[in-house]
Parts: structure tokens; sequence; C-alpha cells
């Protein structure tokens, strides 16, 4: 590499995960390679030779490191458990899935510790105590509201996971030694007085740039009509989180870097989930200048990078939602299967009301699915080892066995392989909704047909092995191959508006080579 060895002996002996998936250190006593968390001792420099990626790291005859496990993207691996778990609590903590002892218990039993080591984990990765956490998270919330919004200070209060507006009071004046009242009169200084009305808006921010046409496009071409809306300007949806419902719509705000979510008051009980479901679904935590810059080094990529530097990877508001569709649509095009994922929105979501025209369904939840016939969801179109499909998907999360809402597996390849035990649902499946609903950057399915057109049609296993310098963003690289021909580096032709206005493929039209198909009892 051209970078100064010296630099990454450095981020090796620290440790710095700003690090991890940028380069790799291949140790000459040893033979083996390793990320640059890895927890093994630290090597001495002068058997240290440093690769900008995995691929590198072994066509110089270096053996993968057993313990950080270099061929998993960052925050996959078993060295990754502590700050996974970490993730996972914070993520439990917004969803208001832990507000005592208990909450932490059960995420303790899932990853088989005890919940006093759950707590050292939270004091090594965030360097707090969880209640600590909790109230960081509460006032930082807090702040946002009293600033953007004109909601009432109670309403903010209990809305930031307050029990009262007397602690809510003492813990804002404690830690900003200011009164929340002096902050909204700021604001209002600023901002001049907004009209009241049964909505607000937030700011969700981004590391530019962003795609905002071709997130929009994606999500066009897979609209759930009568729960979601897409234009060409905004996407708006109905939400259903635990027992509160309503809508939101999100728009794009370029000058700022920021999408604006508006949302329903009735909503306010659970807004931290409803930033986090949100933030997931465009993609806002992406890093594209290092997405960039990693996929940008194959020739192959290059040009299509370089023209959409903001593309993202569209998620799911709802995991359980994404799964159905992808379930849905095997072996179908996207316009087919879409047409079935309406018809099983409009037979088994629940109605309600709201202020958009053809906003008037909430999407069909997992018990409603899970406790249905397979009669009744064939009489909408579907096949009946669809169907059996859906309700054992439907079963497994209303169990618990499987869930696709919360980042509640601990790995990936856990929910993949958990994915493809249920009947009907095979690799292919299992990784496209790895990458939507479980948010996987590195979920890439090999035998993808379109993958296999685009790259000239080489067999799986050299798109594999291929595949492998993409690494850690080979879901990246997988939406530049749906989306764009693949061209040499010296193709820098713009793409026709035809071209590049054309929806993505998906999970619902292209099926991979080998996939199994849905499988049936003999009766049927």
């Amino acid at each position: 590499m051209d970078t100064d060895p010296k630099g990454f002996y450095k981020a090796l002996a620290a440790r710095d995960r700003r690090f991890d998936g940028l380069f790799f250190v291949g140790v000459t006593s040893t033979g083996i390679y390793c990320r640059p968390i890895c927890t093994a001792k630290t090597p001495k420099v002068a058997n240290c030779r440093f690769f900008a990626s995995a691929q590198a790291a072994e066509q110089a005859r270096f053996r993968p490191c057993l313990r950080c496990r270099p061929e998993l993207a960052p925050g996959n691996a078993p060295v990754d458990d502590s700050q996974r778990i970490a993730q996972l609590i914070v993520q439990r903590l917004e969803e208001g899935g832990i507000e005592n002892d208990a909450g932490l218990e059960a995420i303790a039993a899932q990853f088989e510790l005890s919940s006093r080591q759950i707590r050292r984990i939270i004091r090594k990765e965030l360097g707090v105590a969880p209640i600590q956490l909790l109230q960081t998270r509460r006032l930082l919330l807090a702040k946002q509201l009293l600033t953007e919004t004109r909601l009432p200070v109670t309403q903010i209060a209990f809305a930031s996971g307050f029990s009262s507006l007397r602690r809510f009071n003492d813990a804002f004046n404690s830690r900003y030694r200011l009164a929340p009242t002096r902050l909204r009169k700021a604001a209002a200084t600023d901002d001049g007085a907004l009209p009241e009305s049964d909505t607000s808006v937030l700011q969700l921010t981004y590391r530019p740039p962003y795609d905002w046409p071709g997130t929009l496009a994606f999500l066009k071409a897979r609209e759930l009509r009568r729960v979601e809306s897409v234009s060409d300007q905004d996407y708006a949806r109905t939400v259903r989180l635990g027992a509160h419902s309503g809508w939101i719509r999100v728009t794009h705000a370029a000058k700022r870097h920021a999408l604006l979510l508006e949302f329903t008051h009735g909503l306010l009980p659970v807004l931290p989930a409803l930033i986090g479901r949100v933030r997931d679904l465009f993609d806002l935590n992406a890093q594209p200048t290092q997405i960039v810059k990693h996929l940008g080094r194959d020739p192959r990529l290059a040009s299509w990078v370089k023209r959409t530097p903001g593309l993202r990877v569209p998620g799911a508001f709802h995991g359980f939602e994404l799964g159905l569709r992808a379930i849905l649509g095997q072996q179908i095009t996207v316009q087919a299967a879409t047409t079935l994922a309406c018809r099983l929105a409009e037979a088994f979501g629940e109605p309600i009301a709201t202020l958009h025209a053809g906003l008037d369904r909430l999407t069909p939840s997992a018990a409603r699915i899970a406790d249905a016939s397979v009669d009744e969801i064939a009489r909408l179109g579907v096949v009946n080892a669809r169907a059996r499909s859906l309700i054992a998907l439907a079963r497994a999360q209303v169990s618990g066995a499987l869930l696709l809402d919360g980042g509640a597996l601990p790995d990936p390849d856990i929910a993949v392989q958990r994915l493809c035990a249920l009947p009907g649902i095979g690799p292919w499946t299992a990784h496209y909704i790895a990458l939507r609903a479980l948010r996987w950057p590195d979920a890439f399915p090999p035998g993808d047909v379109v993958v296999r057109k685009r790259l000239g049609g080489i067999a799986a296993s050299e798109i594999e092995a291929l595949s492998q310098s993409w690494r850690p963003w080979r879901s990246y690289a997988l939406l530049h191959l749906w989306r764009n021909p693949v061209t040499s580096e010296h193709d820098h032709a713009k793409p026709s508006r035809k071209t590049a206005a054309r929806p993505l493929p998906d999970a619902h039209r292209y099926r991979a080579a080998g996939q199994r198909r849905s499988r049936a009892p003999a009766s049927a």
C-alpha cells in the first residue's frame, strides 16, 4: 500500500475502530491476517504487512484470523459482540423495550450472558451506566424538539421518555444549566412563531451526497398502495408502533443535508423508535465517502460509483412487512409482487384515518397473518406454497424465534440461517431480507441473475471470489450492479435519462440460480 505503514501500525496498536475495514494486517511470523481491531496480542512492527483489502492479503498467502474473521463486514464477527450488544441495547432503549432490569435480563438471556456482564459491556463500549445512557438520549431528543417544534413543554417531556415534568426540568437544568423554557424562547426568537397544527417536523441529517431521486425511484417501484404514497418529491406512509398509530411524510432539504420528517402527534410516545426506523429506511447512517473510495477501486464499478456517489441501500420501516414482500415476490416481476402485496394489505391491514388521500391502511401485523389460513391468503392470488411461507414467517415473528424489527438478532448469519429454515425461503430471499430489513451492509447473493449478466455471465463461484474486494460494502456494490450495466474504467459516457430512471431490480424479479422452490407438504 502507498500509505505510511507507521500510521497503520499506530491504528493497529490502538485498535482504532475507525480503521476497521479500511486496512488489514498480515503477520509474517504466523502467516495470518487480521482486522485492526483484533484482540490478539499486537505483533511487532517488523512482522507486519498492511493491505487495502482481504483479497490482497490472501493473494500474499496469508490466512484469515479465526478470532476477528476479516471475511465478515465490520460489526458482524464474534470479536464485535460487545459493540453489537451495546448498539442493540441503545436501540431497545429508544423503542421503549428496556424500562427496568427485566429488559436487561431479556437481552442478557439472548446472548447467553448475565445482566452483570451486560452492564459491564455497556460501560466498556459507551462509558456510562444504562440509566445515564438513557438520560442522555432523552435530553438530546428533548433539546431537538424544543428547538425545531412548537410542541408544549409538557408534551416534549413525555415524548422524550420522562415520567414527569418535574423530572424533566430537573434533568435539563442539572445537565445544561438552562431551563427548557429559556431554550424555547431562544428558538422562537430565531425562527419566529409557527402556527400550531396536528403535526411537527424534525430534521434528520445525513452525510452528503445523497441520491434522493434514486431512493424515491426504488421505493416508488415497490409502493404498497394505501399504506405508502411515493411521489417525485416525498414519501408518506401510515405507521403503527406498539399501541400508537399515525402517519409520516418525508421530504428532502438538500441545502441542509437533511431529510425533514413530518409526523402526527399521536406518534410522540414512540418518537425515538420512529426516528430510528426512518433513518434505517433511508439509510441515513451510511458513510458515502468511505464507500465510494472503497468500491471505486474496482474498474468494473468505478464509472457508476463516480456518477452516483450518493447511492443508498433503502431499508425497511417494518422488517416484517419487507419479509412478506420478499416472499410474495419470488419468481415474479416487481409489478406483480406489488399487486399481491397491495391485496394482502387491503385484506389484512387495519383501517386508519389520515389527512392524505389514499393512505387508509396499516401494514398487516404478524399476529393477523399468523392467524390466517392458507385458503384466505390463496384467495388473493397467492399460490398455496407461498401462503404457507407467509404464515410460517408470521408465526416465527410472533413467537420471537425470528424478529425482523429492532435489530433483535445478534448476527446476520444467524438471521439468514433461520430464514432459510422456514418453508419456501431460499438463500437469495434470505440475503435480500438481511440487506433491507436487517441493514446488513455486506449482504450479497452471488447467484443473482442480474449480477451474473452484468459481470458477463460468469459462474456464481467466480462472482463470490470477485466480490471479496468489495467487502464490507457489498450491498452497495449490489445496488450499483442492479441499477447500471458494468462499464470499463475508461467509459465516462453519461447514462441516458431512461436508464437512470429505471427502477432497480428486486427479489421479486430475479431469483438466485439454484435457490430451492417453495417447500410444501406432500399432500399439497
